[in-house]
């Protein structure tokens, strides 16, 4: 592949993820909206033709690592192990 061919592919690329972030915010932006309206209808599912549109609370444990490598560093170094991996970016 040739320098031009690189170059083309980056910038097809820049374009891509560019795209993918107007898309996701047109998608929050829809999101936002129907949440909107079940809260105004102080509801937690909506039927709206062929969808049924639900928005429920649920609750999730998650370990709270940060705190655990400040109550108990020792230990936490003990479970650590680093790994190593590769970054791909285009500037």
């Amino acid at each position: 592949m040739s320098s031009k061919d690189i170059e083309s592919r980056a910038h097809e690329l820049q374009e891509l993820k560019r795209m993918k972030e107007e898309l996701e915010a047109e998608i929050t932006s829809l999101e936002d909206e129907i949440k909107a309206e079940m809260t105004a209808r102080e509801t937690d599912s909506i039927t709206a033709g062929a969808y049924k549109i639900k928005w429920t609370v649920y609750e999730s444990a998650r370990f709270d690592s940060a705190r655990f490598k400040k109550d108990h560093a020792e230990l936490a170094a003990q479970y650590t192990k680093t790994m190593t991996a590769r970054r791909f970016s285009i500037n």
